[in-house]
């Protein structure tokens, strides 16, 4: 229950992250949980092969360039989902940073007293 409740707070905020920045677009409710299992996929496993690869770029920018691999995955889902639309690349990063802002508030406020 816990991972379709996350899944669906994920979408929710896909779906707010076009009233924040114009560049970055989904269509419908249905596109946006798409986005949110592929994001899922994706982080869960392409991420982790990614940050090992570009381990020693990652240490010599102190931890910056991990915004580009997370700018890179929200790029890379776009161009898979229909009905998910980024821009450019630099709106796929600041595009991954608020969905991961607001992601973690909406869980935070949605999820906090199930850990118990």
């Amino acid at each position: 229950m816990r991972l379709v409740l996350t899944w669906l707070i994920n979408a929710i905020a896909l779906l707010a992250i076009p009233y924040l920045m114009h560049s970055v677009e989904v269509t419908s409710l249905g596109a946006a949980l798409v986005a949110a299992l592929v994001l899922g996929l994706v982080n869960t496993l392409i991420r982790p092969v990614l940050l090992l690869l570009t381990l020693p770029v990652t240490l010599v920018s102190l931890g910056l360039f991990i915004f580009i691999i997370n700018g890179f995955m929200f790029w890379l889902v776009a161009q898979w989902v229909d009905g998910f639309h980024v821009d450019s690349f630099l709106s796929a990063i600041g595009g991954a940073l608020l969905y991961s802002v607001i992601s973690w508030a909406l869980t935070t406020l949605f999820l906090k007293n199930s850990d118990g």
